[in-house]
């Protein structure tokens, strides 16, 4: 039920869809034509702008049933509980201005549910609308009966007055209390979606687009194509991801990575839409339209995933489909066991008995136990940095007791650093990295951005190298500051002219580390080494003593060498190393655990991940890396954080246990409610529930369900991780 901006989406792209029934998708708003309840919008910012008009809806007849409705039962029930209201009005005259008051109560407050009900039926998909519908129909109709004509009912059923019973109170109290249920469930869900409005409000709905005369025009994001440029000013929110072309500046990336620190962002450094610019100006370049954004992907999983059921809720819409038919017939059953054998008046006692059944029957809470649960628990993890893009995965994972993990860009960085710095004889670590950046500071290669960054670090001055050349699988050379400068491997330093002084075996025992050694020199003479890896993340260590801990196996597959896969294993405690594995293989590594017997999970950032992403009974993503490893996992790790795994897999343990737990209020207290409802302890006991008493039991339920559900906003997903 979010809602925001218009412009955010083009009116003719919106699809709606049925909460309860997901595979139902329409073009236009309007009611599923299953069950009748009202579509929603597929994607968030496809919502309409302005506020949640079902809800407003809903409260206006909440209201005006309560307000016709508070006579209706006082009216109905004070001779119950002793207190007589003859001097204020006639049983005749009072049972008339019921049914003038409940009429619009049951026609109009009640419409929605009449409708659905209806739905239900035509359709034959029966579900809590069903009996809903039935419950207050009976009761009104019943009673309308008795109003108007009393004289076809026996005397029994009549008072001294000749006026018939009439149960008025229970189709108002049914109504009433369906929804204020349903305004509660309503605003449950528009809080869980705040998270996500709240980032959809971090998105500029215009932008300063630059032409080629250097003109700027302001347009809206939508109208925005891959390759326009757009400025970005002091202060501003970045509308769109891209590269920055020109200027430099300190972004705030913490709804991205959670992270206070602002980053350093220059030429050539990807920004994201949603973060905010520092106090420099910058020209950056479209990279995705505004519907592909980052923004635009965390809240298209969130909303799939609000919507995905979970195979658990199977359990429940096959409970739902035979639970309704059950109450039914022991409805039937109650009314005419009653009828026949009931005291006098049989006939009240069989109509009010039955109704009591059908009422405190009814599975509300039965539906809503699976949805809100899995609604709160996709709100909780958007703001642990656990994106759920299916519902299934996170039930699943709590099941999971084998991870398969990446080795590049999930335990490790995925970005080569620069880890030792070794100078030769008397020169310093300053005049190595000079003559190294000079020339890499041009270069292509992929370990060059490694050495440019840790001389920025050192706050060493760059001076580009002139006549750069690269050598294939060798290195590169160039001349700065009048030197001519070589780096690359010992080889090629040789042929080169400079015969490089080092320790073999130091620069094995880096090798050996999974290390890239590039040897540097100025006019022939070496001014020493430089040792490259890609590093393990801070966070890997802590995350897989945690899972190993718990007992789940870690297995590492990777398309990366055998020596550098199993030094990154050997630092890391796994055991287990598949390495120099094409996609389709590590996929064949996944099946082959699964036809073991393990519950399997893959962890991974890379393009030849998504295979065994898609394998896996639960695909993890480093968001990032590649889009399409994210696109086939059911849950996104949105920092690339690999504590956001245990996060994951707190928030799954906690949200079984809560639908557990609303599934046991919702069934087991609906079927301990029939037997007391149908008088089964009525020859022993006495004890009766009237249809109103029945209604305020169902209510209790849900208000149960709704309210234990809700507890998963402040599930402490963290602690562990």
């Amino acid at each position: 039920m979010s809602s925001c901006h218009q412009s955010h989406c083009s009116p003719q792209a919106v699809q709606y869809t049925c909460p309860m029934h997901p595979e139902i998708i329409e073009s236009k708003s309007g009611d599923c034509p299953s069950c009748g309840m009202s579509l929603e919008p597929m994607v968030a910012f496809d919502a309409p702008e302005g506020p949640n008009e079902e809800l407003i809806d809903f409260k206006r007849r909440f209201w005006v049933g309560l307000v016709l409705g508070i006579p209706v039962i006082a009216l109905e029930m004070a001779p119950h509980i002793g207190i007589s209201l003859d001097w204020l009005v006639s049983k005749e005259v009072s049972v008339w201005i019921q049914l003038a008051l409940t009429t619009p109560i049951y026609f109009w407050c009640g419409l929605p549910f009449l409708v659905r009900g209806w739905a239900s039926v035509k359709n034959r998909s029966l579900n809590m609308y069903t009996l809903i519908a039935t419950g207050v129909t009976a009761a009104y109709f019943f009673s309308l009966f008795a109003v108007v004509w009393p004289e076809l009912f026996i005397s029994d059923f009549r008072n001294a007055d000749g006026v018939a019973t009439v149960y008025f109170e229970a189709a108002v109290g049914i109504i009433v209390l369906i929804l204020l249920g349903q305004i509660l469930e309503a605003r449950a869900i528009e809080r869980t979606g705040g998270a996500v409005r709240s980032l959809l409000d971090l998105m500029p709905k215009t932008a300063l687009k630059l032409n080629q005369d250097d003109s700027l025009v302001e347009v809206p994001v939508e109208e925005l194509n891959i390759g326009d440029l757009i400025q970005v000013r002091p202060g501003e929110s970045i509308p769109l991801d891209g590269t920055v072309q020109t200027g430099s500046s300190s972004i705030d990336e913490s709804w991205l990575t959670g992270e206070s620190f602002p980053v350093e962002k220059s030429v050539g450094d990807r920004v994201t839409s949603g973060t905010i610019n520092g106090s420099g100006a910058l020209v950056v370049k479209v990279a995705q339209k505004h519907d592909q954004s980052t923004l635009a992907q965390v809240v298209r999983m969130v909303a799939e995933a609000q919507r995905s059921r979970a195979p658990v809720q199977r359990f429940a819409d096959i409970v739902s489909a035979w639970f309704v038919p059950i109450v039914v017939c022991i409805a039937i059953v109650t009314f005419i066991v009653w009828l026949v054998w009931g005291p006098p008046p049989a006939l009240a006692f069989a109509v009010l008995v039955s109704v009591s059944v059908l009422i405190i029957a009814c599975p509300c809470a039965l539906g809503l136990a699976t949805p809100m649960s899995i609604t709160v628990a996709v709100g909780r993890g958007a703001r642990a940095g656990v994106l759920v893009k299916e519902a299934e995965s996170l039930e699943v994972l709590s099941k999971v007791d084998t991870l398969v993990v990446d080795k590049t860009g999930t335990l490790t960085v995925g970005k080569p650093a620069v880890t030792e710095i070794l100078p030769a004889g008397e020169h310093s670590e300053t005049t190595l990295l000079e003559a190294a950046a000079a020339v890499e500071l041009v270069s292509e290669h992929p370990l060059a951005s490694a050495i440019v960054n840790v001389a920025k670090e050192k706050n060493i001055a760059i001076r580009p190298a002139s006549q750069f050349k690269a050598f294939s699988g060798q290195g590169a050379t160039g001349e700065s500051s009048g030197r001519k400068i070589v780096l690359g491997n010992s080889e090629f330093l040789k042929s080169q002219g400079c015969d490089p002084d080092y320790s073999e075996q130091k620069v094995e025992q880096l090798q050996d580390q999974g290390k890239t050694v590039v040897f540097v020199a100025a006019d022939q003479k070496f001014l020493g080494l430089m040792a490259i890896e890609d590093p393990v993340k801070e966070s890997t260590r802590g995350m897989l003593a945690n899972l190993q801990r718990r007992g789940i196996r870690i297995v590492m597959a990777t398309g990366d060498n055998e020596r550098a896969a199993k030094t990154v294993a050997a630092q890391l405690g796994i055991e287990e190393v598949h390495a120099g594995l094409l996609p389709e293989e590590k996929a064949a590594v996944v099946k082959q655990l699964q036809s073991e017997g393990y519950c399997v999970a893959v962890a991974g950032d890379g393009i030849n991940d998504a295979l065994a992403l898609t394998t896996a009974n639960v695909g993890i993503a480093m968001s990032t890396g590649a889009d399409i490893a994210v696109e086939s996992a059911g849950i996104t790790i949105l920092n690339g954080d690999l504590r956001g795994i245990i996060h994951a897999r707190n928030l799954s343990e906690a949200t079984i246990k809560n639908i557990r737990q609303n599934l046991f209020f919702a069934f087991f207290y609906n079927s301990l409610g029939i037997p007391i409802a149908a008088g089964l302890f009525y020859p022993v006991l006495g004890i009766l529930l009237s249809p109103v008493i029945a209604a305020m039991a169902m209510c209790l339920s849900d208000l149960c369900v709704v309210g234990n559900a809700l507890r998963l906003r402040k599930a402490r997903i963290e602690q562990g991780a």
